[in-house]
């Protein structure tokens, strides 16, 4: 069954709209409804009416079907922490549903934070047992018809977030990646051979001569050449390394080159991820110079045409 990853659409700026209060949460952990201590103000017992519980989980399964479709969705710790942050940014913390079809009033987020110790986090208290990256919050509850009707009665058990996000594809395994950006790696081989033959006989070739690419390009490789070293060199092709070795020398490289290592990251840049230093995807990235690289090419070559 596919597993897809689902991210925020960072470009629409849109994240989590609305907590919504469920009978069965998706992420499948209840809430504790906190009664807590007695407070007393004249002569008058009061409820905090407060709900605590998970809102995101990360790299938890989630079970989807869409008509004949059946895959699982998961939302990495990295998207985890972005939605809680632009959850609050966006001033949402007053948007909240019942089953996520009505509308509610009086319901506010009013603690939000990512567990970060196993062993310390508030949550622990509380009795709850959380992966690391997860996403907790309390809610204040100021609507007596869902404080009595469906909180106090368990009609509704936990958190559900609703949002936007888009779909990540499904993430090759490291011996697809590997072919695929070695593919790419052998069109740069070939055009370097042919830059070789073209000296060889005499024929005018464009001298390398752009080396004002930032350090951060620089830098990249070098992380890529220490990264794939301690995996003994496994991946990227000898083009790769040589490329790399280049510009973490910080040598010229020619326009061609340059329209190549453009191609190259924009393709590779979906193997990215800098969880995973492992994974060739993520170190055959940064041996060309990384996300500093690609930017800079692009603008190298926005340059260049209007010279």
């Amino acid at each position: 069954m596919r597993i897809v990853e689902l991210i925020l659409d960072e470009e629409s700026e849109l994240g989590i709209e609305a907590i919504s209060v469920v009978e069965n949460p998706a992420i499948e952990e209840d809430f504790i409804a906190l009664k807590s201590q007695e407070f007393k103000l004249a002569e008058i017992d009061g409820e905090r009416r407060i709900l605590m519980g998970a809102l995101l989980i990360p790299n938890k399964p989630i079970y989807r079907r869409n008509g004949e479709d059946e895959y699982y969705i998961y939302f990495s710790k990295d998207t985890v922490l972005k939605a809680s942050q632009m959850y609050l940014m966006n001033s949402k913390q007053n948007n909240s549903t019942l089953e996520h079809k009505y509308e509610l009033e009086g319901l506010s987020l009013v603690e939000s934070w990512i567990v970060e110790d196993k062993v310390h986090d508030k949550s622990v208290k509380f009795g709850m047992d959380l992966p690391l990256g997860s996403w907790v919050g309390s809610v204040k509850v100021n609507n007596d018809q869902i404080w009595n009707e469906f909180v106090k009665t368990g009609k509704v058990k936990g958190f559900s977030i609703e949002g936007y996000f888009a779909d990540k594809m499904e993430r090759p395994n490291d011996q697809t990646i590997k072919d695929e950006l070695a593919a790419i790696e052998e069109a740069e081989a070939e055009y370097l051979l042919s830059q070789v033959i073209a000296v060889l006989t005499n024929e005018d070739v464009e001298l390398e001569s752009y080396s004002d690419y930032p350090s951060s390009v620089s830098n990249n490789a070098k992380r890529g050449l220490k990264l794939n070293e301690a995996v003994n060199n496994k991946c990227a092709t000898q083009v790769g390394k040589v490329r790399a070795q280049q510009l973490a020398q910080g040598k010229p490289i020619s326009k061609e080159t340059i329209k190549r290592m453009y191609s190259y990251l924009s393709r590779a840049e979906a193997y990215y991820d800098p969880e995973d230093t492992e994974a060739c995807g993520t170190i055959s990235f940064l041996l060309w110079g990384g996300k500093s690289a690609k930017t800079w090419a692009e603008a190298k070559l926005k340059q260049l045409e209007n010279e």
